[in-house]
């Protein structure tokens, strides 16, 4: 069974300098907020595909489903 802290920090490992808010209560269920420098530029689908590679499969097995939000951090001008 996997916890909300357990994805949020494979996320945030998988995707260096990414921030993850992480939710679910059953050990199956999840959903998620990922802010990631890596996805500016990309497409949702492909967003998703680079946060969906850091669990190599798992999906669908042990973590039954994600449910993702993700989106580039906001760049501010100076």
């Amino acid at each position: 069974m996997a916890t909300s802290e357990e994805l949020k920090q494979r996320i945030e490992e998988g995707l260096p300098g990414s921030s993850a808010d992480v939710k679910g209560d059953d050990g199956h269920h999840f959903e998620a907020v990922v802010v990631a420098p890596q996805f500016e530029g990309l497409s949702r689908i492909a967003q998703h595909r680079l946060v969906y590679d850091v669990f190599e499969g798992e999906l669908g097995g042990r973590i039954h489903a994600l449910a993702l939000q993700t989106k580039a951090p906001v760049r501010t001008s100076s």
